[in-house]
């Protein structure tokens, strides 16, 4: 390489007696009009700590994945201890490597304590039935004071929160190659410190780690060598601490880079923009204060001191009382669009929760926040949209192959320094900034700090949030100082330096006021899995004693009896759609199949056959419901159909199978059948025991089985599934068969209740199988669901149908009832959910 530097292959102390634990070579990757990686090669020495430096674009991350078997190279090699790996997550962990990325791998449905099960090669792995006493052990010896537990679902946690289960995750395996990607970037001042040392405990064993950090510094301190990676190829390989910090910067860059922050307004505006009074919500009290035009104000703090919530209450993201003005006017902050309305506009900090929309373009990504101003006669035009699109691109030197690029194949920089052009294209009078360069390199910051001054000098109030003191006292005219939710310090003019912040931060005294959330408890525990069980239980009750009351004969074993009877076969039916439901699918076939097996068994469950024929049918309608699941399977993965498109063909083909094996009904089942079928003990019939037994056993395997765990974490997130090891299409397969063959038995108990092979006997199946799921707990999104709410979903639903009947109701009814439930369900459960996360 054209340097002044010397770069080293293995210039560490011993270094040819130590093993290589990690060995990339000639390693290539490329994405359409993307060359991501060229030529990359250096190794990992046992004991080493490897730091892997680069702007963001620079091939980092991707070649991390192709070291974790997340990608396949498209030439060269990797080697984990001298065995090669190829494209497989699975084998790279049980050769001993362990990744914690940029984005913590987790399943948002999924427990702390499974996401740590599944992270884990099968080896590792606990039984699932004490799986939370072993996630606390290991999230103990990372820290005795965290906040969260082992039971609390992901989703529900903080972005530190999530990174800490993400590092806990890869210690757990003790991995013999440690990869971690920018890892205190979420991190506070206590928690970076317990990273380093268990870095340091990690290399003591023998075990090495490779370090990416933006932090030049942070890398320097630990590491002992480094690689600098630019525009996908390596500028070397050198002893960290034989570089100076200008001198990485400028391997990194390709030439030197003016990282002074841009010159400060001599003197903003005495116009005030916004005005804040006595605000108040979760997270701090009283605060006041007022923004001038082209002021940049910094709030400072430690996390978790009140100053984050004030911001998002300001962006109208968090419920706040007090008084906000805008320009002399009163102001709403009641939501986001309120916010927005009176020109707050709001630069998210979780960049990829809350910032982009990663599977849609660049250019729909920027025009998101201001279509107004694309709209033509009523539609959205395409010319405009591109040229604005456009001209922010150039404006803002963001790279990316094309405006139709989707924005989550651009690196984090040009994700920051697009969405920050988003925003200002709205036109926002006040621009809230969350930390404003977090995940970006060194040459992106740089723009991004004009980028805000400009912002400033155009007139705009901003406010900016960042746990970075340099940042702050750099870029802020004023800085307020938070504390346990109140400002305690301001600082203004001189006084706006590094060093007097992190003094005020450090000496604050001040106390935190305290505030009730009375409905915590409630929608906390609405969230989780048993609310959707206790509370359809509790209307099952109340809806049976509302008709006990009006019509004793309700309570009558006859009565009772034909409720469990057809309960049981909606219920099976819940079973199968619930299966796929998990997966993120859905399977609208279940109705025609029903339908298809009794039609197959109106040919083989005939008076006076041999019992020959009957043992062939049933083999029979075993045959087509594999064959069937394996069709819609076939159709979804394979093919890549959406689940709805392809169970909608098998819908089609299956009812017109039936239709022509049988036109009519016809075919009367044999009464040896039927009386099997229709068993009943003390009058309970055999077929809702049945239908409970293989819910319970369900149940279990899905919170306690590996597969069932597997199942979820899948539907949750597939690509963090397949990362974590689960196997996507066999997964999805056994789904898929599943849902089929466990229809295929709720037909055989419709079959009585029946009685001739009609083609048409499943159809009401398939919608009222989806209802009772989501009643039951199920979200459509895959990743939440039970098996026993989905049984007493159907209890629900069939109780609906017979109630009507004893109170002398309209049959509409039914329809009203089943509806309004469906919307109470979905809007409580989502509504809990929402809050959970909030919290």
């Amino acid at each position: 390489m054209a340097s002044q530097y010397h770069a080293l292959s293995r210039n560490v102390p011993d270094a040819d007696r130590l093993e290589s634990l990690l060995t990339l070579s000639s390693v290539c990757k490329f994405f359409p009009g993307v060359r991501a990686l060229n030529d990359v090669t250096f190794d990992v020495l046992a004991g080493e700590v490897h730091g892997l430096v680069g702007e963001n674009g620079a091939g980092k991350s991707t070649l991390m994945a192709v070291a974790s078997g997340a990608l396949r190279a498209d030439a060269g090699s990797v080697t984990i201890a001298g065995v090669t790996v190829e494209d497989d997550p699975r084998r790279a962990r049980e050769l001993g490597l362990a990744i914690v990325r940029q984005e913590p791998s987790l399943m948002p449905d999924l427990t702390v304590a499974e996401n740590l099960f599944l992270g884990l090669p099968e080896n590792l792995r606990p039984s699932l039935f004490g799986v939370g006493a072993w996630a606390n052990g290991l999230l103990g010896r990372w820290s005795s004071a965290l906040s969260f537990e082992a039971n609390d679902r992901v989703a529900q946690l903080n972005p530190e929160q999530r990174f800490i289960v993400e590092i806990v995750k890869a210690l757990a395996s003790e991995p013999k190659v440690l990869v971690l990607d920018e890892p205190t970037e979420h991190l506070g001042a206590e928690n970076v410190e317990r990273l380093f040392t268990r870095i340091q405990e990690v290399t003591g064993r023998g075990a090495c780690v490779v370090y990416i950090s933006h932090r030049i510094r942070e890398v320097q301190k630990i590491a002992n060598r480094l690689t600098v990676l630019r525009d996908g190829e390596g500028q070397g390989t050198f002893v960290a601490q034989d570089l100076r910090e200008d001198e990485i910067v400028t391997l990194i860059v390709g030439g030197e880079i003016d990282r002074e922050f841009p010159e400060k307004m001599a003197q903003p505006s005495g116009t005030k923009v916004l005005a804040v009074v006595g605000l108040t919500g979760k997270g701090f009290s009283n605060v006041n204060l007022g923004v001038g035009r082209g002021e940049i104000v910094g709030l400072a703090g430690i996390d978790g001191n009140g100053q984050r919530d004030f911001l998002r209450a300001l962006a109208g993201l968090q419920f706040a009382t007090g008084k906000v003005t805008i320009d002399g006017a009163s102001a709403s902050i009641a939501g986001p669009k309120a916010a927005a309305a009176n020109g707050i506009r709001y630069l998210p900090g979780d960049r990829h929760r809350e910032g982009i929309f990663p599977d849609l373009s660049v250019r729909e990504n920027f025009s998101v926040r201001s279509i107004g101003a694309d709209i033509r006669y009523g539609a959205v035009s395409t010319q405009l949209e591109q040229k604005r699109a456009k001209a922010a691109i150039a404006k803002f030197a963001v790279k990316t192959p094309h405006t139709e690029t989707p924005i989550r194949l651009l690196s984090g920089g040009n994700q920051q320094k697009l969405v920050l052009a988003s925003v200002l294209a709205s036109n926002p009078r006040v621009i809230l900034i969350d930390e404003p360069t977090q995940g970006v390199d060194v040459g992106a910051r740089a723009e991004i700090y004009t980028i805000i001054r400009d912002i400033a000098g155009a007139g705009c109030a901003v406010i900016l949030l960042s746990s970075d003191a340099q940042e702050v006292a750099g870029l802020s005219d004023r800085v307020l100082v938070f504390s346990r939710g109140q400002i305690v310090e301001t600082l203004a003019g001189e006084e706006v330096i590094e060093s007097n912040i992190t003094s005020a931060v450090l000496k604050s005294t001040s106390t935190r006021e305290r505030s009730a959330h009375s409905t915590k408890r409630f929608w906390a525990w609405a969230a989780g899995d048993s609310a959707p069980l206790v509370m359809v239980a509790v209307a099952i009750i109340a809806l049976g004693a509302v008709a006990a009351l009006a019509n004793p004969f309700y309570l009558t074993p006859r009565s009772l009896g034909s409720l469990m009877t057809l309960a049981a076969t909606l219920a099976l039916v819940a079973y199968a759609q619930q299966t796929v439901m998990l997966v993120g699918g859905i399977d609208l076939s279940v109705g025609p199949l029903m339908g298809l097996v009794q039609v197959v068994g109106s040919f083989y469950f005939l008076k006076d056959l041999p019992p020959d024929q009957y043992v062939l049918g049933f083999a029979l309608i075993l045959v087509v419901a594999v064959a069937v699941g394996l069709t819609n399977w076939a159709l979804v993965e394979p093919l890549g159909l959406h689940p709805m498109v392809a169970t909608l063909a098998t819908f089609m083909a299956l009812q017109a199978v039936s239709l022509l094996l049988r036109p009519v009904p016809g075919g009367m089942f044999a009464s040896g059948i039927v009386g099997v079928i229709n068993y009943r003990h003390w009058g309970i019939p055999v077929t809702i025991v049945v239908a409970f037994m293989i819910g319970l056993a369900l149940e279990l395997a899905l919170y306690k089985g590996r597969l069932g765990v597997s199942f979820r974490g899948l539907g949750s997130s597939a690509e963090v599934a397949r990362i974590a090891g689960v196997r996507p299409w066999w997964t999805r397969l056994l789904a898929y068969v599943g849902s089929s063959v466990m229809a295929g038995l709720a037909a055989i108990t419709l079959m009585p209740q029946i009685g001739i092979g009609d083609p048409r006997a499943g159809l009401g199946y398939t919608l009222t199988s989806i209802a009772a799921a989501v009643i039951g707990g199920a979200s459509l999104f895959g990743g939440r669901g039970s098996f026993l709410g989905a049984l007493l979903g159907a209890i629900f639903i069939t109780q609906i149908n017979s109630v009507t009947a004893f109170l002398a109701l309209d049959q509409a009814w039914q329809s009203y009832l089943l509806g309004g439930m469906i919307i109470a369900a979905v809007a409580l459960y989502s509504k809990s959910r929402q809050i959970a996360v909030a919290a």
